[in-house]
């Protein structure tokens, strides 16, 4: 075999720098990403996101006679189940929620409806109330 002679010799020179062990050397050779963030952004790209659906102007006024109803009874803290839009913060779109809890206020100047629950909705978010 080539350089059995040698292969157990000390390194010659006197060396200021303690000898690195096996782990720490090993992970001078170790590969990088070189592109960081790109899986991110490819996950983030492939991810879905639905649309805003545009009412047409007979179901804004259903949705208007729902509220309109539904502030009549607001005293008796009426449970109420919404389909709203929510939009996506990294992209144009959203996704569609659910949410069902008993409604205590209608607000005229936040637009918005308020649940006992605390949750709020806004107004011009909601696809169907039920």
């Amino acid at each position: 075999m080539e350089y059995e002679d040698i292969i157990d010799t000390k390194y010659p020179f006197k060396s200021n720098y303690k000898k690195m062990d096996m782990l720490s050397r090993a992970a001078q050779f170790a590969s990088f990403a070189a592109l960081t963030g790109y899986d991110e952004a490819i996950k983030e790209e492939n991810r879905f996101v639905d649309k805003k659906i545009e009412l047409s102007e007979d179901e804004k006024n259903n949705l208007d006679l729902k509220l309109e109803n539904l502030r009549k009874d607001i005293l008796d803290e009426p449970l109420v189940e919404i389909i709203y839009f929510v939009p996506d913060n990294k992209k144009s779109g959203g996704t569609y929620k659910s949410y069902c809890g008993n409604l205590i206020k209608i607000d005229d100047y936040k637009h918005n409806l308020v649940f006992k629950d605390k949750s709020k909705i806004n107004i011009k978010d909601i696809f169907k109330i039920k």
